[in-house]
């Protein structure tokens, strides 16, 4: 499911977006479309060799897309020589880059980000749990994700990995909208049988087969990929945490994401409801939930035990920096979880998430690793953004600017704003300036975005 790609159905720009401000234009002609600008990418992962090191820049490049794919990607003048016939798009001085990859969000949730104090299950019980009740209305779930992917879209992001509610149709609208854009989509319906209000919750059997019907739906269609997604240990009984670990079992090439010691009060609950085991993640290990394919999202505080047995089961971690600042859960160790082999991607959380931008996310995470003592990189960042994401999901189509890598493509302008521009003027370096635009950018700084292929930001003037 996740090693190959179908190129995007061509779409005429008054088909889709519903007016939403995007050009949803078709630019696959058969020779291909050949972006010209500066080119970012990696050669390696940043954290396992010096960050200089890992960074591959190209100060006049090119990026051939054709069929949904990049094709090529190399220095600007061999590219034109090779490729006459491609169709040019000249994006100047902007920086292009793998379409941006959040690991870890919750669409149901876009209408309720920036939702004032609360620590987490106050903000469950407050915000999350009365929207989420409203997403068995297909239309409303249908609206909502409309919302969602353009937000995501507007910012950069090209892939994601994202939470639904108990309610099929909530996972229904959300794939459908993606499969119209084209978009690289993993996600799932929540799996909750216990403290949650009651038109929440579902069932271990209920949970399990329509979790099994919607795999079955939608596996293998397009860009999306099912996530089996028990919400967290608090309310998923142990039935249910059976029931998962069965689905994950029957479809090893699903992924599986859930929630892990985001806050001390929430370690807490999980001791009380599960006194027999050593931890919170041994919780997931004893249902089978830690093997490749899971996402933990948050992770923060972790016992030694905890951090190894991650690294040895190969199961990644979602850091959400916005989230862990704007509800006060705390300070991931980014760089130690990254030091002790664990994979660690970049989500934005939304909407305990303050923001849909990953330029945002970025400059959390930087601060965070601030707080800790260790500031983390600008490749180290953009990686966690990108190829970190995509690993942490299983996908490595996503996330590269690389010849057989999905065409989602990011054009960043670091010249969007007077106080980015100034600023980047005085770069004086790649990492210099892909520093600057990660904290002062915003979506304004991000000029087009293509998923596989397809225009879906922007425009070519």
């Amino acid at each position: 499911m996740h090693g190959g790609i179908r190129a995007p159905a061509r779409r005429a720009a008054s088909t889709l977006g519903g007016g939403r401000g995007f050009g949803y234009r078709c630019l696959m002609a058969d020779h291909g479309v050949l972006l010209l600008g500066r080119t970012f990418g990696f050669r390696a992962d940043p954290f396992l060799v010096p960050p200089e090191e890992a960074i591959e820049w190209r100060e006049r490049g090119a990026v051939l897309m054709r069929g949904g794919l990049i094709e090529a990607a190399g220095e600007a003048d061999a590219l034109i020589v090779a490729h006459p016939q491609a169709r040019r798009v000249d994006c100047g001085r902007r920086i292009l880059a793998a379409g941006f990859v959040d690991c870890h969000n919750h669409y149901p949730q876009t209408r309720i980000i920036a939702s004032w104090g609360a620590r987490l299950i106050d903000w469950l019980n407050r915000y999350t749990f009365p929207e989420e009740m409203r997403f068995g209305d297909p239309a409303y779930a249908a609206a909502v994700a409309e919302d969602y992917l353009d937000l995501l879209l507007a910012n950069g992001i090209t892939a994601a990995s994202a939470y639904c509610t108990t309610h099929p149709e909530s996972v229904d609208a959300l794939f459908a909208a993606a499969e119209r854009r084209g978009m690289a989509m993993t996600a799932g319906k929540v799996m909750m049988d216990r403290n949650a209000p009651e038109g929440l919750i579902d069932d271990a059997q209920r949970g399990h087969d329509e979790s099994a019907a919607l795999i079955a739906r939608w596996r293998g269609r397009g860009r999306l990929a099912y996530a089996i997604t028990p919400r967290f240990a608090p309310t998923s009984s142990p039935a249910q945490l059976e029931a998962a670990g069965a689905l994950f079992a029957a479809n090893p090439d699903c992924a599986m994401q859930t929630h892990l010691s985001e806050q001390t009060e929430e370690i807490a609950w999980v001791r009380r409801l599960y006194p027999e085991e050593a931890d919170y993640l041994a919780v997931y290990e004893r249902f089978g939930l830690v093997r490749p394919g899971a996402i933990m999202g948050h992770a923060i505080h972790l016992e030694p035990r905890e951090k190894a047995a991650l690294a040895q089961r190969g199961a990644a971690v979602a850091h959400c920096p916005t989230s862990n600042a704007f509800i006060g859960s705390g300070l991931c160790d980014v760089a130690g979880l990254k030091a002790a082999g664990v994979e660690v991607g970049l989500a934005t959380d939304v909407g305990g998430g303050s923001s849909f931008s990953m330029l945002a996310t970025m400059r959390a995470a930087y601060e965070i690793g601030q707080l800790r003592g260790a500031a983390l990189h600008p490749a180290q960042l953009f990686w966690l953004a990108t190829e970190g994401s995509a690993r942490a999901m299983r996908r490595p189509e996503l996330g590269r600017l690389a010849p057989g890598a999905a065409a989602d493509i990011v054009a960043l302008d670091p010249e969007t704003t007077p106080v980015l521009a100034q600023r980047a003027a005085r770069a004086e370096s790649p990492s210099d300036l892909l520093f600057a635009l990660l904290i002062l950018g915003d979506d304004r700084a991000v000029a087009e975005t293509w998923a596989g292929g397809v225009a879906m930001k922007g425009g070519f003037g």
